[in-house]
């Protein structure tokens, strides 16, 4: 569905990814679409630079995003789950007040790519992004189907900085400019 296209004079960059997976039910040993995120952006030639679980709760989630934007050792932070419509869903609301920054295009470029795989259904996810000072922050639904979806159709190309016309690595640098 998306062309790609690659700079080939340029070397890939590795980017330190923190993921954090928000649910009531799941453990690290079962949580499935932190897991397979781990599994794609290694596979990509990323760090992971750690992987927790928190609950669905504002203040907690809030906490782990925080904790992981404030460690300059991390370039980017994933949330998977609780992007949903259920009453104990709610990723959105602790997250997207902490962007300085919205990112109105991921949704709509994830809705897009996530209906080839899902069709209607893709309406049942609030998926965001943002940036929080010089972090980008993505918030992404919880089945593992919709991680390879956001991985695999947007963010393996702009996370490589061999992605043209442009990508996030590149920006990187910029983010603190004033």
């Amino acid at each position: 569905m998306f062309k790609t296209a690659q700079f080939e004079d340029r070397a890939f960059k590795p980017l330190s990814i923190a993921v954090i997976a928000v649910s009531d039910t799941r453990t690290l040993e079962t949580d499935t679409g932190g897991a397979l995120l781990k599994s794609l952006l290694e596979a990509d030639g990323h760090i992971c630079a750690d992987r927790v679980v928190v609950r669905d709760d504002i203040q907690l989630i809030r906490q782990a995003v925080q904790g992981f934007v404030a460690d300059p050792k991390v370039d980017v932070v994933l949330t998977t789950g609780g992007t949903g419509f259920s009453g104990r869903d709610v990723t959105p609301e602790a997250v997207e007040p902490l962007f300085d920054k919205r990112m109105e295009g991921f949704s709509v470029l994830f809705h897009q790519y996530s209906a080839t795989t899902v069709g209607t259904s893709s309406l049942q996810s609030r998926a965001t992004a943002g940036l929080i000072g010089t972090s980008f922050v993505f918030c992404l639904p919880g089945s593992r189907g919709a991680c390879r979806d956001a991985w695999e159709g947007i963010l393996t190309h702009q996370f490589d900085y061999r992605h043209k016309p442009c990508n996030f690595v590149e920006l990187m640098p910029r983010l603190d400019e004033r």
